[in-house]
């Protein structure tokens, strides 16, 4: 069964901040900006600034399982988030979209179907934009998802979940190797100047 993103989700812009997010140590929230994500490890909270939010009305605060999509730029994706650590909210390049109530779908699932090729595809085709890519909100809010049983999205999401922590360990050994030739060739490097 396919159904429209709008009728599943609430979806809100983020914090509509004027101009740049600085950094304040003693910001009472956090605020998660494209550097702070990533696809596989979802967001690093300890590098996401502290801020104090202008204006008075109420934000839309982060909750746990609450998935941001990133709207701009030259990859779209979504990361299904984990506890925040404090009151946080995200930067205007995200939509922030949370399950309705009495919806049977798991942020994960969903999180983890729109980052894939068939779901990609339609967003490649809704993406506006020459310098930067964008994808307006009545437009994502459009596009539609298939959504099977929860038994089956429960088998996707461990399967998903498998192939990502063998991802994460992958690239750790990838590095791990690179770092171990990088100072074999410095040994080699320190050898060759000590023999001159």
């Amino acid at each position: 069964m396919r159904i429209e993103l709008a009728e599943l989700v609430d979806l809100c812009a983020g914090f509509p901040f004027r101009g740049s997010i600085t950094d304040s140590p003693t910001g009472a929230v956090r605020v998660v900006q494209m550097k702070d994500i990533d696809q596989d490890t979802g967001v690093d909270w300890t590098t996401v600034a502290r801020a104090d939010l202008p204006g008075r009305k109420p934000p839309d605060w982060l909750r746990r399982e609450d998935v941001l999509f990133v709207s701009r730029g030259s990859r779209f994706y979504a990361v299904c988030l984990d506890e925040p650590p404090a009151p946080a909210v995200c930067s205007p390049h995200f939509f922030h979209l949370r399950i309705k109530p009495g919806i049977s779908v798991m942020p994960a699932f969903l999180t983890w179907q729109i980052n894939q090729p068939p779901f990609k595809r339609q967003l490649q085709q809704a993406a506006e934009g020459s310098n930067q890519l964008s994808i307006r909100r009545p437009v994502f809010e459009a596009l539609s998802i298939s959504i099977p049983s929860m038994a089956r999205q429960e088998c996707i999401v461990a399967l998903a979940d498998l192939a990502r922590h063998e991802r994460i360990t992958l690239n750790r050994l990838v590095r791990n190797r690179e770092q171990q030739l990088q100072i074999l060739a410095e040994q080699l490097d320190t050898a060759a100047a000590t023999q001159k």
